[in-house]
């Protein structure tokens, strides 16, 4: 799988030259905890609510702190066409919550821990949704009921 697969797009960006206040309008109004901040030449930084906890109001700074001085930089990036387990090592290697993604050179999207912990969750559930089903329709029929598997090849445990 690709991690254009998993992630999430379009990112929400806001401008360099953006306060902290408008990066915090446009993480409520888009129900997101990060923008990833850009100017024309790109990707420059990432932003996260946390961020703005601790470098703004933490550190006793106004609403109208321009994100340039509280976002986190250089900022790690992964390619949209790049496998699963570039973005685990990566994950792993850095630290960070969330990775911009790139094709071709630009911004296209964002891949967090929570999309791959989802995609975990979801891989789990299709392996082990057949196996309980068939175990309640196991269990429900009893020993020797039709349907039920043969004594001598029935678990003991």
């Amino acid at each position: 799988m690709r991690i254009a697969d998993l992630m999430i797009t379009p990112p929400v960006t806001v401008p360099l030259h953006a306060t902290a206040r408008h990066a915090a309008a446009r993480m409520a109004e888009q129900s997101v905890g990060c923008v990833l901040v850009t100017g024309p030449d790109g990707l420059h930084g990432v932003l996260t609510d946390r961020d703005l906890a601790l470098r703004t109001l933490a550190a006793g700074l106004g609403p109208d702190t321009p994100v340039s001085g509280l976002m986190s930089a250089p900022v790690t990036t992964v390619d949209a066409a790049d496998d699963l387990g570039t973005a685990y090592r990566t994950f792993r290697r850095t630290g960070v919550r969330r990775l911009p993604v790139l094709g071709g050179g630009r911004l296209v999207g964002l891949l967090s821990v929570d999309d791959l912990f989802l995609d975990v969750l979801q891989r789990l559930e299709d392996l082990l949704g057949p196996l309980s089903w068939s175990t309640l329709r196991e269990g429900a029929a009893g020993p020797g009921a039709p349907g039920a598997p043969p004594d001598h090849l029935r678990s003991t445990s």
